[in-house]
């Protein structure tokens, strides 16, 4: 289900926004124009990837340097061993829509991460 999240303007190119759902999303606008989102937690160690860094279709996590393609999840660069998860995102006169996936995030190792999660409601 698509749920309203900003306006797309809240979001300037090349930067992210971190949506407070559980887990958190974090959501990209891209140079280009794309409107990408994945969970907001590195699979590698409890890192936000909203305050990583944006290049192209890729964020680098800030704490490691792992680095994820914003469409596919798929992990770029190790540390990290497994991807993040994507949402499908519409732009829809000029807010911010996504609709959170309903796969099992892939959380790091520790409290929070030790075992996957699902949305809570």
């Amino acid at each position: 289900m698509m749920q309203p999240v900003c306006p797309l303007d809240a979001i300037a190119p090349g930067e992210a926004f971190r949506w407070a759902v559980d887990p958190p999303v974090a959501i990209f606008h891209t140079e280009d124009g794309q409107v990408l989102a994945v969970d907001d937690t590195c699979t590698h160690q409890d890192a936000s990837l909203a305050d990583g860094w944006l290049e192209g279709c890729a964020v680098e996590c800030p704490l490691h340097a792992s680095r994820f393609d914003l469409r596919t999840g798929a992990v770029d660069a190790p540390p990290a061993k497994h991807p993040v998860r994507t949402h499908r995102v519409e732009v829809i006169e000029g807010m911010v829509h996504v609709a959170v996936s309903d796969q099992p995030p892939n959380l790091p190792p520790g409290p929070r991460g030790a075992a996957p999660q699902g949305m809570r409601g």
